[in-house]
């Protein structure tokens, strides 16, 4: 499957936030949404600012008080800074969400794949929130809350209108499938 989508996760069925209009009926295979791609931007330059003063740190320190050859501690951060590049996007790339009739479906995990499957009529609160850093980069997150502790879910740097969106949906589907209990 051939998409050139920048955040394609290799997935058959996985789709953009413009591919939400319905949910997935019981017996079909969900439709996937990946994370934009500002998560990714996000969390990259996080770690270049930390690592960044990290590095800084490791090669002046040393390097002003036992000399110059210590200051190539420095590489130790700068090595750190390459391998958690690549492992980023391997992380944002594993994040997908569906919608399907009674359900909604989270996957995550590179290594150790979680899903987590949270019933509408289990939701008691489904909240958007959004720090600093997610405000400016135009980022915000979807928490959901459930009866069981253990099921609550987040779905990280949605854009704030699907975020708004999905909050809306799924309090609505919340509200009609509790109705019956």
């Amino acid at each position: 499957m051939e998409t050139g989508s920048p955040h394609d996760t290799g997935t058959a069925g996985t789709t953009g936030p413009a591919d939400t209009a319905r949910p997935a009926a019981a017996g079909d295979e969900p439709g996937w949404i990946a994370l934009p791609p500002g998560l990714l931007k996000v969390r990259r330059l996080m770690l270049v600012v930390w690592l960044g003063l990290l590095t800084l740190a490791a090669g002046l320190v040393p390097g002003l008080l036992a000399g110059p050859v210590w200051a190539a501690f420095a590489a130790l951060p700068l090595a750190l800074l390459a391998c958690g590049w690549v492992l980023l996007e391997r992380n944002w790339r594993s994040w997908r969400y569906a919608e399907r009739s009674d359900d909604l479906l989270i996957s995550r995990g590179v290594l150790w794949r979680q899903e987590t499957v949270v019933p509408y009529g289990r939701m008691q609160l489904v909240e958007v929130t959004s720090g600093p850093v997610e405000r400016h980069f135009g980022l915000a997150s979807v928490q959901l809350h459930t009866a069981a502790a253990a099921t609550d879910a987040t779905i990280p740097g949605l854009d704030p209108a699907e975020a708004e969106r999905l909050r809306d949906r799924l309090t609505e589907l919340g509200e009609a499938r509790s109705a019956g209990l």
